[in-house]
Parts: structure tokens; sequence; C-alpha cells
């Protein structure tokens, strides 16, 4: 298929690439909506914070978890499980994060935090966690935005991140949100439809991966943002995808570039790098960057823009929006349905 001559009525006919264009609205109407809600100010007064969610919900839990590293006052964990931690009680904020707001697993363990103790709160559209929320006196950030999960990921990063520095519990101001909208707003022009092969890197990228296995590579922040690429190559592309981090790689993944000796030309790395990243972990590239050479693997270098780790982190979230989707259109795939886990949720929903 030629990138170039898209059908998108015929690839695309629930518009995907319009959702992904529209990562910076939503992240601004997120804060908006953030500083619009009454948040306890007890909720500031906690030991720990846990976020439940799965899938694209939980992916914003762990972008914005990397995020606080250096920037929380607590530790935050996500938690994709039907039970929580066994640390989780009253001096806990138990955060549900959930599209649907139906989602079985963090209903269980948002259950059980608020069964132990735990401040709760809600982001999402809905669903049986809102009425819940409702129920218990529970604040709720809820947003109308309609689409799949892994498509409002702008409302799951920014309500959580935002809800969190309403509360003290995280180091994020409003100019870094607009620096992050600015930087996205500006590279999306290089990578929509309409921007020819030649010119569009992320068709590029999408043309150097078709017909083989993605392997995505991040370090720090960046890593989970390798994850999200993983993630979104599954349910995009409906194919295969692995994601690993730098500098664990070094000691584990490095050793796998040999065997199957016939498997080489199947793969491909993209390494997600950031000027921020530490001195060694630029001579870690580097040096796995020659591995790879020496084993035949071909590879990628996308580096993140934008000054601030919060614009760096949405900055290659957005271009790997886009990589997915060209890949997806390249294998004549239609990137929003999917048919797996509805048939996996029916199933489920029988027994």
């Amino acid at each position: 298929m030629n990138l170039d001559h898209l059908d998108l009525a015929t690839v695309d006919p629930q518009d995907m690439a319009g959702h992904i264009a529209a990562l910076p609205d939503q992240c601004l109407e997120a804060w908006r909506l953030v500083q619009e809600q009454q948040l306890p100010a007890a909720y500031g007064d906690v030991r720990n914070v846990v976020v439940m969610g799965m899938g694209g919900s939980a992916i914003g839990g762990d972008l914005v978890r990397a995020f606080a590293a250096s920037r929380s006052s607590v530790p935050i964990s996500v938690v994709r499980e039907y039970d929580c931690p066994h640390y989780v009680g009253r001096e806990t904020l138990a955060i549900a994060s959930s599209y649907s707001g139906n989602t079985e697993e963090t209903l269980a363990a948002f259950g059980e935090a608020l069964e132990r103790g735990a401040k709760g709160l809600v982001i999402g559209t809905g669903g049986q966690l809102a009425e819940l929320a409702r129920r218990s006196g529970l604040p709720i950030i809820q947003f109308a935005y309609r689409s799949q999960p892994r498509a409002a990921v702008g409302y799951s990063i920014v309500c959580l991140a935002g809800a969190l520095a309403r509360l003290g519990l995280l180091t994020l101001s409003e100019s870094e949100l607009d620096e992050a909208v600015a930087v996205m707003r500006g590279w999306q022009n290089e990578l929509l439809p309409g921007v020819p092969l030649d010119a569009n890197a992320a068709k590029q990228v999408a043309s150097r991966l078709f017909g083989r296995l993605p392997v995505v590579y991040g370090a720090g922040i960046l890593a989970e943002v390798a994850h999200r690429w993983k993630t979104q190559f599954n349910e995009n592309t409906k194919g295969w995808a692995c994601h690993d981090a730098m500098s664990e790689l070094n000691h584990n993944a490095v050793l796998g570039y040999v065997n199957p000796r016939d498997l080489a030309d199947r793969i491909r790395v993209v390494m997600l790098r950031s000027k921020a990243d530490h001195p060694r972990i630029h001579l870690r590239y580097d040096v796995t960057a020659q591995i790879m050479d020496e084993a035949g693997i071909g590879h990628d270098t996308i580096w993140a823009r934008g000054e601030g780790p919060l614009a760096q982190m949405l900055s290659l979230v957005q271009f790997g929006d886009y990589v997915t989707y060209y890949l997806a259109c390249l294998y004549g795939v239609d990137p929003t349905p999917i048919p797996a886990i509805n048939r996996l949720k029916e199933r489920l929903a029988e027994s």
C-alpha cells in the first residue's frame, strides 16, 4: 500500500488518525478538567499512591510513574491485578483509571483498596467505577472523549499527573504542559497523513518495519514510552512486538542477537533516545548499535523533542502512535477494532 495515497475512508473508517492528531488537545482539556475538580486536601497526606488500571489506562499510569520518579514526594506504583498489594491501606491514595469504568480487574482491586480504608479517586468516562465513586462520595475526574481507550491516552496521563500535582504529590507546572503541547503540535505538522513519505519520518520508520518484528528500546522515562510503542504495535497493527529497557537490556537481551540465525533480517530495533539520557546510557546505545550492526540487525534511532521531560515523553508517544498507525495501513489492517480482546471479554462474561 502506498502511504502517500491513503484512502482513509477505507483503511481507517473510524478515524484513528484523527484521535492521534487530537493528543495535544486531549492534554489541554484534561488539565482544565483537573483544575476544576474539587479534591480533598487530606488526599495529599498519604504515604504512597497506587494506580489501578489495565491496557491503555494503565499505560498512562506507567508514564506518570516514570515521570514522577524524580518529582514525587511519595512512591507511585501501577497495579494490573485483581488484588492490590499488601501495603495498601489508610495511608494510600488509590486511583482507579479506567476509560470505560467497567474493567473487571480494576473494579476488584479498587474495591479491595477501599475496604482497607484507602483514599479513592476515579478517572474515566463513567461506568461502574463512577457509580461506585458517587455512592461512596469519592471524587471523579470524568471526561467525555469517545474513542478506543488507548486513543484517549492524553486524558489518562494528564488527568492523573494533574491530580497528583494539585495534591502536592508531584511537581508539574502548566508551563511544562504548554511546552509539551507546543512540541507535539509542531512535530505533528511533519507526521500527518498528508505529508509525503520523503518528508515524513513516521512513514519512513513504518516502511522499514514492514514485514519485521518491531523491538523498541528506551531508557529512564522513555522505557515506558517504549512499552507504549509495543502495545500500540499490538493493538493497531494486530502484530507481535517487544520492548526492553536500557541499560537492563545490556545485561541480557544483547546476547539474544545470535539465534535463531535466520531471524536477524526479520527484526528491526527502534531506539528512543533523549539528550537528557545519562552519559553512560549514550555510550551504551552507541556500543549496542555496533553490536547490532555486527549481527546484521537493522535499527533506527528516534530522538525526543522538547526541553522538559514531559515534552520529550509525549513527543515520542505521539511519534509512536503515528508509526504504528502507518504500519497498520501498510498491512491493510483497520487500526481501531480489537476483535480478539472483545472475544475474550464475551467469553469471560459467559462464565
